[in-house]
């Protein structure tokens, strides 16, 4: 069986019209994530020993859903959404791309009471798990090199808690590192000090890159490491030239920005235990920031594969 290879650039339109069916959408993830026939999550049987599609069945005591293959190898049945996001999910498949489709395109994030209302599901609470369960699969577990070249960091406060009519309280230190040109790595800060944004650079920051950051004291001491540059905020000076060399945070200013107009314009407030899955949701778009929105979404749906999520650990 060799599939399609899937669309790469797609509007909304198009979306609903080639996933109206539960089995238009099981299509095009095999053409994602069996792009060369169909492989059994069991034994990673693909070639060896024959793999059949089974027909669908109705009958009470032999009953076979769509979508199942049985691995000559192994001898076992198998869906392509095994061992993903989507296992044992109730909530039908096309509603899940279509959501992965709207998560990956909006620029400033979706509301899951928007998600709720598109996709006529049950309750917001469903909608909220299912924005975390692919906002879960959009997080970078690991990282195969540290970035190189020019690296901007920076530090902020996001809003975590609403407290009504009498404002906000409760702001949450996240760290973010942007690869100019390139990508963007964010995470959480325990707390701003020297050590936590020293430590954080150190794991990221290919050693001998050039740093450009604020004034911030906890950046001191980076010099022996990196071709370390400063402009002090304090003073208005936001960029500077030397040489040919531009030394300015504007790029990470630019990914913290957007963040804050997700948060305060989309989200209104988002809690500590799950701003780790919101970042990944906002690194995710700005690291594929030069794809079509297909293309976003195609790479989104690779990163569903070997992630489970239920609702008490969704952060």
């Amino acid at each position: 069986m060799k599939n399609k290879e899937p669309q790469k650039d797609m509007t909304l339109i198009q979306l609903f019209d080639r996933f109206g069916t539960d089995e238009k959408a099981r299509k095009h993830l095999e053409s994602i994530y069996w792009p060369h026939g169909a492989v059994c999550p069991h034994c990673k049987n693909h070639k060896d020993k024959p793999i059949y599609k089974l027909e669908p069945r109705t009958d009470s005591k032999t009953a076979i859903r769509a979508g199942v293959y049985k691995c000559g190898a192994c001898l076992k049945h198998f869906t392509v959404t095994i061992n993903t996001i989507f296992s044992d999910s109730h909530i039908p498949l096309r509603k899940w791309l279509i959501a992965y489709y709207m998560i990956c395109s909006s620029k400033k994030g979706i509301s899951s009471l928007q998600l709720q209302r598109n996709l006529e599901l049950g309750s917001y609470r469903t909608a909220l798990f299912m924005a975390h369960r692919i906002r879960y699969a959009l997080r970078e577990t690991s990282f195969a090199e540290k970035m190189d070249g020019t690296i901007e960091a920076d530090e902020t406060a996001v809003v975590s808690v609403s407290k009504g009519k009498g404002g906000f309280s409760g702001k949450i230190p996240v760290m973010a590192m942007v690869q100019r040109g390139g990508q963007v790595r964010s995470k959480v800060m325990p707390t701003v000090n020297g050590a936590n944004l020293k430590q954080a650079i150190r794991e990221n920051v290919k050693m001998g890159a050039q740093l450009h950051t604020d004034a911030h004291f906890g950046y001191r001491g980076l010099e022996h490491e990196y071709e370390h540059h400063s402009v002090k905020h304090s003073a208005g000076e936001y960029s500077r030239h030397e040489g040919e060399n531009v030394i300015t945070t504007a790029s990470v200013e630019g990914y913290f920005s957007l963040l804050k107009r997700g948060v305060v314009g989309t989200f209104h407030h988002i809690s500590a235990q799950h701003l780790p899955l919101y970042l990944a949701e906002f690194d995710h778009r700005h690291n594929c920031r030069k794809m079509t929105d297909g293309e976003r979404t195609d790479v989104g749906l690779t990163k569903a594969v070997g992630k489970r999520l239920i609702y008490k650990t969704a952060n």
